[in-house]
């Protein structure tokens, strides 16, 4: 991509209106993008470089667990599908999560999870602890078959 292009896609705020089938759901990028655990698969559906921003959804299975962590950057979710565990609350659809630059978590998802997340800031990584992590006891039990068979 030449300086030109990648100027010109960095302040693209043309409007878009997209089907959700149309954007394919990316296991590998998750890693990149988030640098959690594997088994979360994403869906970006728009970046702007210039504002900092990442709209995407986001898709955990029965059983994981966010590790406890922080971010350069804010994140607002809006849990879509299932069960978001964090903070003595269990989240379903349409509950909201905002996170910013200090600790925040474990997030269990003990019946999986699909979730809208905005980030904006210098980063959408998380910064955690493998140590912390492997140590965390899950809190909450499945409701469904799929969550108690992940257990």
């Amino acid at each position: 991509m030449t300086t030109e292009n990648a100027s010109s896609d960095a302040f693209d705020h043309s409007f878009k209106a997209l089907y959700d089938h149309e954007v394919d759901w990316q296991a590998g990028l998750a890693n990149e993008l988030l640098t959690l655990p594997d088994g979360v698969q994403v869906k970006v559906l728009n970046q702007d470089l210039a504002m900092k921003r990442v709209d995407m959804k986001v898709k955990f299975p029965p059983g994981y667990v966010e590790p406890a962590h922080s971010h350069k950057s804010w994140h607002s979710i809006v849990v879509l599908k299932g069960r978001m565990c964090v903070a003595g609350k269990d989240l379903r659809p349409g509950d909201y999560v905002f996170g910013w630059d200090e600790i925040h978590g474990p997030y269990e998802y003990p019946d999986g999870c699909e979730v809208f997340v905005v980030f904006m800031g210098d980063g959408t990584e998380h910064e955690w602890s493998e140590e912390g992590h492997a140590a965390h006891q899950k809190v909450w039990e499945p409701e469904t078959d799929e969550g108690k068979k992940a257990v």
